[in-house]
């Protein structure tokens, strides 16, 4: 029966495993295969490229660097050219694992996150100049998707909309409380590649989409706000999420323009191939974790329906279900919680952190208040891009004893709650989990361990 050191042995490396288990970069390697004259992809399509079409391919997002690589070893030089828009220049998931290097047939720019910079822009510029000589040339184009590309890519579908502007509204609409679903609801309607709009330039051309996907299942037209699929029929409006969340005031004119002066006429149906499959996603890394939590030997159960929740709800949601779990087991048992998502996190101050740290601290917290227990307590919470909100951290691990050492050094943790500030808190404390960036991007994942003294 492991003790409280033990416990949080096992969440750090239950984490690292899922980590190895959504490598975007083996993911493609998985998914495309050259078979003679024919490109395979996922099993699903395949595409004739005999001796001379050329390919062009585009990536996005946080994975980009690990996805272009693995695209770039499989066909090399029938590339013809490429985009990659990340937010760093790319490193193998592997603790001090080497950088990733590409050939110069690449255009490489560092986007904004979570807003756009000029470099999104020029990204962008970058795109629509390969797409209208693809297009020309009826070539096959495989865009390579995965989250975080809402920032690193972006073009206004206004003249008028400035980057300051764009960069205002990404800001406000991260830090309101608003779902992915329904930021993205609002990025589309003032944006001239989201929703579609960039795939749409190179109408004449095969197209496959391979998705990492940050955003929940089945959503993944959400994925970087969707630039090569159109939104779903469902998706919510704009100016709904405007009023719902009264951000009227705090969005840029230009912005606003824009959004009410959108357009819903669609393109002419294309008549080329168009085919999208998602790689990884979070329910890959939560099986992952899974498994690597029984082969510890830990009685373990994944909670699907705590994930999207606002945080305060979704922690009380944990903790519950963790005390259920903990009841079935034996004195002789460990017992692991697993879930997954992205909790609703409005920032409340200008502190340090993110919804993963606050979800960490909270969790420590709410434990701390509840009657105490005949048993050892450890949760580990973090992004699996390796960073959580304006922090340097992926986020942060505590235990049963948590607020006890920080109340013994000064600190109190509704202070810190109130301020938006968990990383402060837990650099104090010496309990930050810190990966740098991952090279892949599949929601969080929550890790919460419990045995008997």
């Amino acid at each position: 029966m492991p003790n409280l050191t033990q416990l949080r042995i096992a969440a750090r490396e239950i984490f690292e495993e899922a980590l190895r288990g959504v490598d975007a970069e083996e993911a493609v390697r998985r998914a495309v295969q050259l078979e003679g004259s024919r490109l395979n992809f996922c099993g699903a399509a395949t595409v004739e490229i005999g001796k001379s079409r050329n390919i062009y391919s585009i990536a996005i997002g946080k994975a980009a660097p690990a996805m272009a690589s693995a695209l770039d070893a499989i066909i090399g030089n029938r590339i013809a050219a490429g985009v990659l828009a990340g937010n760093t220049s790319g490193y193998r998931p592997a603790a001090g694992g080497e950088r990733i290097s590409l050939p110069s047939r690449w255009q490489m720019f560092r986007g904004g996150h979570p807003e756009p910079n000029e470099q999104s822009l020029a990204a962008a510029k970058a795109c629509f100049e390969l797409l209208e000589r693809a297009n020309a040339e009826r070539a096959l184009v495989i865009f390579l998707i995965s989250g975080g590309g809402s920032a690193m890519l972006e073009w206004p579908i206004d003249e008028g909309i400035t980057l300051a502007d764009l960069r205002t509204a990404n800001k406000t609409l991260v830090n309101c409380g608003a779902s992915i679903t329904e930021i993205n609801a609002v990025r589309r309607a003032f944006s001239a590649v989201k929703g579609g709009h960039l795939a749409e330039r190179a109408q004449n051309c095969d197209q496959i989409t391979l998705i990492v996907s940050d955003v929940p299942p089945g959503e993944e037209r959400n994925v970087a706000s969707g630039p090569t699929l159109a939104p779903p029929g469902n998706a919510p409006d704009a100016g709904n999420v405007i009023e719902r969340y009264s951000l009227r005031s705090q969005l840029p004119e230009a912005i606003l323009r824009a959004i009410e002066a959108e357009s819903t006429t669609s393109e002419d149906e294309p008549t080329s191939l168009r085919k999208h499959f998602v790689l990884l996603d979070n329910e890959s890394a939560l099986e992952a974790a899974a498994e690597a939590a029984r082969r510890r030997g830990f009685i373990t159960e994944i909670v699907n329906d705590v994930s999207d929740q606002p945080i305060e709800e979704g922690c009380a949601q944990l903790l519950s279900r963790l005390e259920v779990l903990h009841a079935k087991v034996s004195t002789q048992d460990t017992a692991c919680l697993i879930s997954g998502g992205e909790f609703a996190c409005p920032l409340q101050g200008d502190g340090l952190g993110g919804r993963n740290l606050e979800t960490a601290l909270r969790l420590a917290h709410a434990r701390n208040l509840m009657s105490p227990g005949p048993e050892n307590f450890a949760a580990l919470c973090a992004g699996t891009d390796g960073l959580d909100g304006n922090s340097p951290a992926a986020g942060a691990i505590v235990d049963n004893t948590t607020i006890d050492r920080a109340q013994a050094i000064g600190l109190d943790a509704a202070d810190f709650i109130a301020c938006s500030d968990a990383y402060s808190f837990f650099i104090a404390l010496g309990d930050v989990i810190a990966t740098g960036a991952t090279g892949t991007n599949v929601r969080d994942i929550r890790i919460l361990l419990t045995t008997w003294l």
